[in-house]
């Protein structure tokens, strides 16, 4: 952590093995305890797994807009660690997972670190992303598209179903 100003960031969050709801929760109590304070959750929606093994289990996905004054790589490490603690393997690219922390935004900036891109590289290609980033923020820049969010989110093809399934949790 450093002694930065406070910088608006969101996080992709997702699982599709063991009780996803609850890992849910319970990662957003852990960025909480992390110093990474959560401004506000985007409705969770119920999506088809993308890429990976066939028949995987369909993901519980959401946004989280947070607030945090850790930079960036000490940001992602946080959410490493959570993964890390909800049991979290990377064994098989794109594979089932107990949890999955992603950094879409940091602020209007633009990284290409080692380990870390932001905006994630593909924020505007999934529709389980922009959709429930939409709920938050749908006027939102992309800061290398320079279009907004519901605008990124209506140039995607219908067929990529998402299904709100709680609006608060």
């Amino acid at each position: 952590m450093t002694d930065q100003q406070p910088v608006v960031a969101y996080l992709g969050i997702g699982a599709n093995l063991g009780d996803c709801r609850q890992t849910l929760v319970w990662a957003r109590q852990q960025l909480t305890r992390a110093g990474v304070e959560v401004v506000a959750s985007s409705p969770l929606y119920r999506t088809a797994a993308v890429g990976g093994p066939a028949e995987q289990p369909d993901y519980l996905n959401a946004v989280l807009q947070v607030q945090t004054r850790h930079d960036p790589e000490a940001l992602l490490a946080c959410c490493l660690e959570i993964e890390q603690q909800a049991g979290r393997t990377r064994d098989i690219h794109w594979g089932p997972r107990t949890l999955d922390l992603d950094v879409l935004l940091y602020g209007d900036q633009c990284f290409d670190l080692a380990h870390l891109t932001v905006p994630h590289p593909r924020l505007h290609v999934r529709r389980f992303v922009l959709e429930p980033l939409c709920q938050l923020a749908p006027q939102l820049i992309h800061p290398r598209l320079n279009q907004t969010m519901i605008t990124l989110l209506t140039q995607l093809d219908d067929n990529d179903a998402v299904d709100c399934i709680e609006e608060q949790w």
